[in-house]
């Protein structure tokens, strides 16, 4: 009875939560053969209590371990989050291993990450989860791509570099994601495709933990990890996901994605509002105690007085009322979906991964990517509606109730038709807003054909797009993983490319000599299209009328400072300790710039220090804080110091930027503790601080 219960389960979450990908039988048993990719039962796809009798070597019998070795990870590979490559049966020997088969487009595969992180927490001394990307995208392939991927995600274990499928093909993965279970031996034990990880690993992973654990099998030093995050220096936006002009109001909001908000400037960057507090969470408040994860696709009412936020990580959507400055939940529970709607209060209804919003006539169009479906939540009724897609993955045209979708995450309308980007079939398609009449491929043909090729259906290829905007009857769609924004004809079928060469970087220009990193939302007002170019960390605008790309400028700097001050909890930067003779000496702080950086004297940079709260080591006759648009370091302090020991504490926001493109600017804030120790028999008379800033590199 057991094994059929899991079975199904598993099965319907192969069909609901998986993305496909032709390949090979699963794994099969070759007796003898230790390379060969084992399972107990390669069709119940289970992860049994083991019925082996113990290992002659151990003599101990588990309750989960396997009989076969577990394929090695090849050499040669590219590692991300380490500094050198990990072996399965050497590296990781005494470890539970856990591989996640992903790729980092996939809905599905965001979905498993804070799975794992919570399994991660739960058994940090036991477990190790290595992430294999098989990218399925030719961009996803690209080191730098995926490096940024496993930023913008938070992904805190080690990545492989998959990109010639050879681990794929070792393990026989046929869907995204699969999960792979390793015993501390090095044994595989079975496997699970689909999301709902923690559910199916944590039992499991719990027993394995106890009884290894208390047979000294566990080995319990830490990796060694070098993450990627670390090295990323913070920006003012941070993976940027989308952007809604509002011509009207002359306003236009940012989904600053990565940092959890949303942001308001008028159309030149002059920053008014900040929404959210920079932490992520879920919080329904005040502007700046308001909590959101990972926002994306925005709409705007009608009376320009409410924006609609897709709060994708959460799994809800969201009103932020502009007038009274308070952010309430409208549609959605927190809990992500595991069935379709059919009608139910939109408070009563969980969603899975919102990425777009379109509103026409109180009805709010909803790009379900975590489902494959668009979805429709009618403001006046407060309910939800499948609007069209069957919930399978897939590029099959048709009546809405039985067409399939690839993860739509992007929409846009002529008020007739409501246009979408499928970027998992990197397609655009369409469905009449009536709801009379049939979802309509215009570019696209399937969901593993995509490519960079202009020209008219069926040849013309994008890679995974996800923007897209109407204007002029054309369809103006950033056509993300090739770095380029692409015009399409939806009655010709047509695709062009207009702007960007195809190489991901940054830089302004005319047409094709511009660049742009994974651009992921477009959204238009008067003669200008803003993009919201992701992985450069920016917003650009495009003249509509000459192609002349430029980059925005943000201003007024410090209101998004004393946002981000809520939420600012880096780190402590612990500086080597420092012995200094008593008496008369000086105080030394010294930021220094990156070779070709200035500090942007579009906002107020600020340094302060004090020391421990119960020591008076050092006495001076000078403020505590320093502030200038333009500071200049090194700031010199006269001080007198006396016998015995402090820690000094400073704290610095510095904008800057570089010095020949001023739109790249930077925000460092950093924390430094510096022990102090005075002594008499020393000749030392100063206290010198020195830190980098670091630069950004496109």
């Amino acid at each position: 009875m057991r094994s059929r219960n899991v079975a199904f389960i598993i099965f319907t979450s192969i069909l609901l939560y998986s993305c496909t990908r032709s390949s090979t039988a699963l794994f099969t048993i070759t007796p003898g053969d230790e390379t060969s990719a084992v399972i107990q039962n390669p069709n119940s796809q289970l992860l049994l209590p083991s019925e082996n009798q113990p290992h002659e070597s151990e003599m101990i019998e588990y309750t989960y371990q396997g009989e076969h070795r577990a394929p090695e990870i090849p050499a040669g590979l590219e590692w991300l989050n380490v500094d050198q490559p990990l072996t399965i049966h050497e590296d990781l020997k005494g470890k539970i291993v856990l591989l996640d088969f992903w790729t980092s487009g996939c809905v599905n595969c965001m979905h498993v990450i804070p799975e794992l992180k919570r399994l991660e927490a739960e058994y940090p001394d036991s477990l190790v989860v290595i992430g294999i990307h098989s990218g399925k995208f030719q961009a996803e392939g690209e080191i730098e791509s995926l490096r940024q991927a496993v930023v913008r995600y938070g992904i805190e274990h080690p990545v492989v570099n998959d990109k010639r499928f050879v681990v794929w093909r070792d393990y026989n993965a046929r869907a995204w994601p699969s999960l792979f279970l390793i015993d501390p031996q090095g044994n595989a034990i079975g496997y699970h495709m689909g999301e709902g990880v923690y559910d199916v690993f944590q039992p499991i992973i719990d027993v394995m933990d106890k009884e290894y654990t208390a047979s000294g099998v566990i080995d319990t030093a830490p990796l060694q990890l070098v993450l990627e995050k670390n090295a990323a220096p913070p920006t003012l936006l941070e993976y940027p996901g989308k952007v809604l002009a509002d011509e009207e109001g002359q306003r236009l909001f940012i989904a600053d994605s990565g940092h959890h908000r949303v942001l308001v400037t008028n159309l030149k960057g002059e920053l008014q509002v900040v929404i959210g507090s920079g932490r992520p969470g879920y919080t329904d408040s005040a502007f700046p105690n308001a909590e959101f994860s990972k926002p994306q696709g925005m709409a705007l009412s009608a009376d320009g007085q409410t924006l609609y936020i897709a709060d994708r990580d959460n799994h809800v959507i969201r009103a932020a009322n502009l007038a009274t400055h308070e952010v309430t939940t409208i549609a959605g529970t927190g809990k992500q979906a595991r069935q379709y709607p059919s009608g139910e209060p939109a408070l009563e209804t969980d969603f899975s991964s919102p990425w777009d919003l379109y509103l026409h006539a109180d009805k709010l169009y909803i790009a379900s990517a975590g489902v494959h479906q668009l979805w429709v939540l009618d403001l006046t009724k407060n309910r939800v509606d499948v609007f069209a897609g069957n919930g399978g993955e897939g590029i099959d045209d048709g009546p809405p109730e039985n067409a399939t979708l690839a993860q739509p995450s992007g929409l846009a309308s002529d008020g007739l038709a409501l246009y979408f980007t499928d970027p998992e079939s990197s397609a655009v398609r369409s469905v009449p807003l009536s709801g009379e009449g049939e979802v309509r491929t215009i570019i696209g043909i399937g969901l593993f054909d995509f490519g960079d090729e202009d020209g008219s259906y069926p040849d013309a290829r994008l890679q995974h797009a996800l923007g897209i905007a109407y204007y002029g009857s054309r369809l103006f769609v950033a056509d993300t993983y090739n770095n380029k924004i692409k015009v399409i004809d939806p009655i010709k079928q047509t695709s062009e490319t207009w702007l960007g060469n195809g190489a991901a970087g940054w830089q302004d220009g005319v047409l094709q000599e511009a660049q742009f990193a994974e651009p992921g939302g477009l959204s238009i007002a008067g003669n200008q299209l803003f993009v919201a170019d992701t992985n450069n960390h920016l917003i650009r605008v495009v003249n509509l009328n000459t192609g002349v790309v430029q980059t925005l400028r943000l201003t007024n700097l410090e209101l998004l400072a004393a946002s981000q001050d809520a939420a600012n909890e880096a780190q402590t930067l612990q500086l080597e300790p420092q012995t200094i003779s008593n008496g008369d000496g000086e105080l030394v702080l010294n930021f220094t710039l990156p070779e070709g950086y200035k500090f942007n004297e579009l906002g107020t940079s600020t340094v302060t220090w004090h020391e421990d709260d119960d020591e008076e080591v050092i006495s001076r006759e000078f403020s505590n804080t320093y502030t200038a648009k333009t500071p200049e370091f090194p700031l010199r302090y006269p001080a007198k110091f006396s016998n015995g020991q402090t820690s000094l504490h400073i704290t610095a926001t510095l904008y800057y930027c570089k010095a020949a493109e001023t739109e790249v600017c930077l925000i460092e804030e950093v924390s430094l503790e510096v022990p102090v120790r005075v002594d008499d028999n020393i000749s030392k008379k100063d206290i010198t601080i020195e830190y980098d800033l670091p630069a950004l590199e496109h």
